[in-house]
């Protein structure tokens, strides 16, 4: 018998009861019985969530600026706990770190093909993938497993719509798209070359309606069979396999033309890697960008220690 329906007996007998014992049961008969037809269950539910208080436990990790080590040993120590933490520790974390990206991220639309219209809310717990793989996108390099680079906690990232739509062809421009900055690694073997590896993670919003994903499924574009996102876990996608990865994603990152691969999984994370071209003085000088974030631009701002 479950400890849910245990309390509901205990409840059902302590308010049909003598005097002598319709103290708590009544109370809380009174309570679930209020003239809407509301049934012990959901008293019961405020009960078990009540133990796990998930107002305590954000004060708690708001003062540990969402450290999200101790958040994954947090999510450990129960099923109860972690359950708590998916549905509303890991989504603040998120909002910490990213409060604008986000925001688009959980407003939704009602187009597919024509002119967006009026954007709407999503509601708390909507983000592709669930919040615990949108916080290890924002704060995990997964590194390019293609030059040997592993990846690594990155506890500063800057994401942007902008570097966004260069990863999108014509045919889904008006898909939304996070990316970050490219994460620059030394290759393997390769000692004092001239190129790096660089490694970039992204996020749709609403991947399931988006035109993105229209086009991998129209064109039956095949799932990789060795390839998993690092983040949720699921099935990807060859962008560039799918004839989808137009040629403004090489300039936007700066790498080699034809040397760039990325892939989406069907949760719409992105992840991939490039080589890159090392910029002389002269042309650093006028290169895009100081760092500091632009209106449509959102990073993951707080810092972690490990």
């Amino acid at each position: 018998m479950s400890e849910g329906t245990r309390e509901m007996r205990r409840l059902r007998v302590g308010s049909g009861g003598s005097s002598s014992s319709g103290g708590i049961g009544a109370v809380a008969a009174d309570d679930d019985w209020n003239g809407r037809g509301r049934c012990l269950g959901a008293r019961i539910r405020g009960v078990n969530v009540g133990i796990l208080d998930e107002q305590v436990l954000v004060l708690v990790f708001r003062a540990l600026n969402w450290d999200p080590q101790a958040l994954c040993s947090v999510a450990r120590v129960s099923r109860r706990l972690r359950a708590v933490a998916e549905r509303v520790l890991w989504r603040e974390l998120c909002v910490s770190r990213a409060p604008r990206m986000v925001s688009a991220l959980t407003t939704t639309t009602t187009t597919m093909g024509g002119p967006s219209s009026a954007a709407a809310p999503a509601g708390p717990g909507r983000v592709g993938g669930g919040w615990p793989a949108l916080a290890k996108l924002l704060l995990f390099c997964c590194g390019a497993a293609g030059a040997a680079v592993p990846g690594h906690f990155a506890p500063v990232s800057r994401f942007s719509k902008t570097s966004g739509r260069s990863f999108l062809s014509r045919r889904c421009g008006g898909d939304l798209l996070y990316v970050s900055d490219p994460c620059e690694h030394a290759a393997p073997g390769h000692g004092a070359g001239d190129e790096d590896v660089g490694a970039y993670r992204g996020v749709f919003r609403g991947f399931m309606r988006s035109r993105t994903r229209a086009c991998l499924v129209g064109g039956r574009a095949p799932l990789e069979p060795r390839v998993r996102c690092p983040y949720c876990g699921a099935r990807v996608w060859s962008v560039t396999a799918a004839g989808l990865a137009p040629r403004s994603a090489c300039r936007r990152l700066g790498a080699h033309e034809g040397r760039l691969e990325y892939f989406v999984c069907v949760s719409g994370h992105l992840h991939g890697s490039c080589w890159l071209a090392r910029l002389s003085s002269s042309d650093g000088e006028g290169a895009e960008g100081s760092g500091s974030l632009s209106d449509d631009d959102d990073g993951g701002d707080g810092r972690v220690a490990l």
